[in-house]
């Protein structure tokens, strides 16, 4: 035993200082800028959320990683909300700072600095990038028309004019992109132009404003492309130099709220401007409260840096949307003001909710806030982990999906390995609470958990969040398999000792697997480390195996989604806003009720069959209701229906039972190794595809799929139900 414990802690250390000798870096992180004008919805946590798992990921490797971020605050949007609500802009955006923060901090995502765009910091950068921009002879000015709202009285930002799309002819197109055909053009291109504050024609009337011309750059930027992004978004920006750089207009006429463009009276920087620099001014408001130099983290051509500083890594996060801003317009002011670039941008695609485009009548427009309402925030970082393979295709949140991969894995297969293993530990007096040795089988099985450490890290690296639920899954059903093969809930009864080997072994792989999921899930990971009564954990803690020491009392780390919690979050989302001409939700509802129509509630309860015969208590009583493991489960050919389930029903044997169910778990496989509650007295049922043993009871609406069975998975197979 000493020389096995000996050979581990030399191999644990030749495994760390393999790993430190690697690590060590000094990494800048951001997310795009959410604006203030709004809130935070599913769609934009696809991105904050990604980023925190990378984020988290370096941080426990030991590296030096600084995730800044903020509010993106300017604009003519956010004028015109501040002034028909009657308060300044200033209100408004401190007002929508903290309740961004709000929903970022209970979603776990940690920023290192989370600040706003309208800062001296940020006006000072701004105006030092415009003055290097006007030294290279960069900046021109030309005279063109501009869309021209006289109800407003004012000129139309992009985003507040839609159109015909020049290009395609796809209507209600904003004035900067067509979502359809993905082409660019000036809002003055549109179609039919409308304005999408009051409605009304807008029209053309000359400005005179500044352009960034992006043409000298291009070779510049046909070079950096490849190397700083990857070969989806290149290739398809690459495409584009096949003729010159449009220039960019980074001027706007007052009024407007931002920052005046020195020597330029009336002129202040387009919000596209000054919104990417705001990193650079979030990183430096971090330096100045942390004692650090801006310089060392986003080094200039103007800056003294210390010889011998390592150069940092500056990695952006950001959606398909938005690539043309930070890959072609940023890189070049970047290489304009003698800022390091961009190590590499990278992109993620758009959110779907079921298949489709988030709708607000669907209820599929969900709020950051009321999600929170109603599920918990470690079901949603699980699942977008499981979605999220690292490349620019599209994510789709698929609300059943969703339910049924946090109860199966999550839940049922990670969770469950604490939850019966600690409780048992606990349960069975002589074994009190402590944790022995492993034995062969048991080190094995450790081992195999430590091995994927290396590879589930590179997934991490690579941001192939995807595969490490798939990882830790194959490593969880291992530790599943070694839990049912011991039986313990048997072994208890006469071997108070070989229980405490297969606890050790069962709850040391779900330590493991517990650290290997801190990024993705940092509370879920605090409260197991809680439990191994250590503080936190680092990547290389995976490595250390607990033996001999007591642990603390189970308390419960994951819940179960239910699906009427899932319904009860997409109508609380279903909110049409008065502008579009459609009535909320409420209101439609009270104007089927001035119909005569029923409530969803009343039809459902309408179409609810009659009550069965009554009967006595005396005819309950002859059900015997038992617990069974499922050894095996699988779909029944031609049938979309059916599966069947081999049952270990303890002293009764094996039992076969075919149950209708298989459209709420379209994995059979995942219910191996779980624990369900059957009628066993029920007479065989003989049937086209066999016979079937005792029924399986399940929880659901007739005729409906979603629903869940009776979990039991605490308690030993064959044991009676009362």
């Amino acid at each position: 035993m000493r020389r096995k414990s000996l050979f581990g802690i030399i191999q644990a250390l030749i495994w760390r200082t393999e790993h430190d000798m690697v690590e060590n870096r000094k990494i800048v992180v951001t997310s795009a800028l959410p604006y203030a004008n709004g809130d935070i919805h599913l769609g934009h946590l696809v991105e904050y959320l990604q980023t925190d798992f990378w984020v988290r990921f370096q941080k426990m490797r030991g590296n030096r990683c600084v995730y800044v971020c903020a509010d993106d605050t300017h604009g003519t949007p956010i004028m015109i909300r501040a002034r028909n609500e009657g308060i300044a802009p200033e209100t408004l955006i401190a007002r929508s700072h903290d309740q961004h923060l709000r929903d970022f901090t209970d979603f776990d995502i940690e920023f290192d600095n989370y600040y706003t765009t309208n800062t001296p910091e940020n006006k000072g950068l701004s105006e030092r990038f415009f003055a290097a921009m006007e030294r290279s002879g960069a900046i021109t000015t030309r005279t063109s028309p501009q869309l021209w709202c006289p109800k407003c009285g004012m000129f139309l930002p992009d985003r507040f004019v839609k159109g015909t799309c020049p290009k395609c002819g796809a209507e209600g197109q904003y004035g900067d992109s067509c979502d359809k055909c993905g082409a660019t053009y000036a809002a003055e291109e549109l179609g039919s132009p409308r304005c999408t504050v009051c409605g009304s024609s807008p029209s053309a009337k000359d400005s005179e404003h500044l352009y960034f011309e992006l043409e000298p750059f291009k070779e510049y930027l046909r070079k950096w492309l490849p190397e700083h992004t990857t070969s989806d978004v290149s290739n398809k920006l690459l495409e584009w130099f096949s003729e010159p750089l449009r220039g960019w207009c980074i001027s706007r006429d007052a009024p407007y709220f931002g920052f005046e463009i020195p020597g330029h009276p009336g002129k202040f920087f387009y919000v596209w401007v000054d919104a990417p620099i705001g990193y650079i001014a979030s990183l430096a408001n971090w330096c100045k409260k942390n004692g650090e130099r801006l310089e060392e983290w986003w080094p200039s051509s103007e800056g003294e840096a210390p010889s011998g500083v390592k150069a940092p890594e500056i990695y952006h996060f950001i959606g398909k949307d938005i690539i043309r801003f930070h890959c072609l317009f940023w890189p070049g002011m970047l290489h304009v003001g003698g800022f390091q670039t961009p190590t590499k941008v990278f992109v993620h695609g758009f959110l779907t909710v079921n298949g489709e485009k988030m709708s607000k009548s669907k209820g599929t427009f969900i709020n950051a806030r009321t999600y929170l309402d109603h599920l918990p925030a470690e079901a949603l970082r699980y699942y977008y982990a499981c979605k999220s393979p690292g490349t620019i295709d599209d994510q789709d949140l698929n609300l059943v999906d969703f339910t049924f991969r946090v109860n199966s894995d999550l839940v049922g297969k990670i969770t469950n390995l604490a939850s019966r293993g600690a409780q048992m530990l606990y349960k069975v007096p002589a074994l009190g609470g402590r944790l022995g040795a492993l034995d062969g089988d048991g080190r094995s099985l450790v081992a195999l958990a430590q091995s994927r450490a290396d590879a589930i890290a590179a997934h991490y690296e690579a941001r192939r969040f995807s595969q490490v639920p798939v990882e830790i899954a194959k490593i969880a059903d291992a530790a599943n398999e070694y839990f049912d093969c011991r039986q313990p809930w048997l072994t208890c009864k006469t071997d108070a000792e070989a229980t405490r080997i297969t606890l050790t072994a069962t709850l040391n792989v779900f330590r493991i697997l517990a650290i290997y999921l801190k990024p993705i899930l940092p509370s879920y990971s605090k409260k197991a480390a809680k439990l191994f009564g250590e503080a936190d954990w680092s990547w290389d803690d995976a490595q250390k195996a607990l033996e001999n020491v007591s642990i603390g009392k189970y308390e419960y780390l994951a819940t179960r989604i239910m699906p009427e919690q899932v319904e009860a979050m997409v109508e609380a989302a279903k909110v049409r806003p008065a502008s579009s001409g459609e009535v909320s939700h409420e209101s439609r509802s009270s104007k089927n009720k001035s119909r005569g129509s029923a409530s969803p509630a009343a039809e459902a309860a309408a179409a609810q069959p009659p009550l069965k015969q009554e009967i006595g208590f005396a005819d309950f009583e002859k059900l015997d209701l038992r617990i069974g493991r499922v050894l095996s489960c699988e779909a029944v050919p031609k049938s979309s229906k059916l599966l069947k389930f081999e049952l270990d029903a303890g002293s009764l044997g094996r039992r076969t039972i075919f149950s209708g169910i298989r459209g709420s778990y379209p994995d059979p496989s995942a219910m191996v190794g779980k624990s369900v509650l059957f009628v066993a007295n029920l007479a065989p049922r003989k049937m086209s595809v066999g016979v079937s043993e005792g029924m399986i009871l399940y929880a659901g609406v007739p005729g409906k799929d979603g629903g869940v069975l009776v979990p039991f998975d605490d308690v030993a197979a064959g044991t009676q139900a009362t």
